[in-house]
């Protein structure tokens, strides 16, 4: 029987899967990419071509090299396509912490985009963020009324700075929602001083709280250091976190909710396992 062609999102799926592996690596022989996906040489070149255009890896000769640690980290353009399936998982379980008619704040983490769109649902609801992205996600829905805080714009497609603190300082929220850059030992961390202050701020100005970190945070720190597990009161993850870490964020006294990844995830996770050796 004649090859079935992938469609436009299985294709995405893989272009986003050849970036993953490529940022966790840092460079890699594109050669062993074909090899890695089962294509052949022509689509491999032609996925990279396509996320070389998009700015979110350099194509060398006969290899492809990730940007910088920090770039990527502080990009949006990294941080938005990766990861999908998690955090739509985490999003599902946050998004029943939220009740119509709720002020709800989020930070600029692109983990909670796939929430956005769900709280757009609801109805009655005030959401605060410094997100440009959020904001667009949850505008237009007639019930829901956004207040987005200004400040100084950066490449994060958010506002940050003392203007957006003060800001924030005056507003009052029945929950909020962050997500971390790194995390190890029920401790959390972001690389830029800043969106570490923000994520602080949170804390202060929303009655409850709620942090959402998928498993390929985990056994990693940053520069800055803004809080533990023990400052929310749930913290979301995924069944692929390790256990220990999990453990770790409960012994600060957080209620840890595991979101189930589904089979495909995990047998794409244990494949890459064994091919690594």
């Amino acid at each position: 029987m004649p090859r079935t062609r992938p469609s436009d999102a299985e294709v995405e799926q893989r272009r986003q899967d050849v970036l993953g592996h490529v940022i966790e690596r840092g460079e890699v022989r594109i050669d062993d990419l074909t090899e890695r996906f089962g294509v052949s040489l022509m689509t491999m070149h032609r996925d990279l071509d396509e996320l070389a255009d998009r700015r979110l890896l350099r194509k060398l000769r006969g290899r492809v090299a990730a940007y910088p640690a920090l770039t990527m980290e502080t990009a949006k353009r990294f941080r938005e396509g990766l990861n999908l399936r998690e955090k739509e998982a985490l999003c599902a379980l946050a998004a029943a912490e939220v009740r119509p008619g709720q002020t709800v704040l989020m930070d600029d983490s692109t983990t909670l985009f796939p929430l956005a769109r769900r709280l757009a649902e609801l109805e009655r609801l005030v959401v605060i963020t410094n997100s440009l992205e959020i904001a667009r996600i949850a505008g237009p829905a007639e019930a829901v009324e956004v207040i987005l805080l200004g400040g100084r714009y950066t490449e994060f497609d958010s506002c940050i700075g003392p203007d957006t603190l003060a800001a924030l300082g005056k507003l009052r929220a029945d929950i909020g929602f962050v997500s971390a850059t790194a995390a190890a030992a029920g401790r959390f961390y972001h690389p830029v001083r800043e969106y570490g202050e923000l994520k602080e701020a949170v804390l202060k100005a929303a009655n409850r709280n709620v942090l959402l970190a998928d498993h390929s945070k985990f056994g990693k720190t940053a520069t800055f250091a803004h809080g533990d597990a023990g400052d929310y009161d749930v913290v979301i993850t995924d069944d692929m976190t390790p256990p220990e870490e999990v453990e770790a964020m409960r012994g600060f006294g957080a209620t840890v909710l595991v979101a189930t990844l589904d089979k495909h995830v995990q047998t794409n996770e244990a494949r890459d396992h064994e091919r690594d050796g």
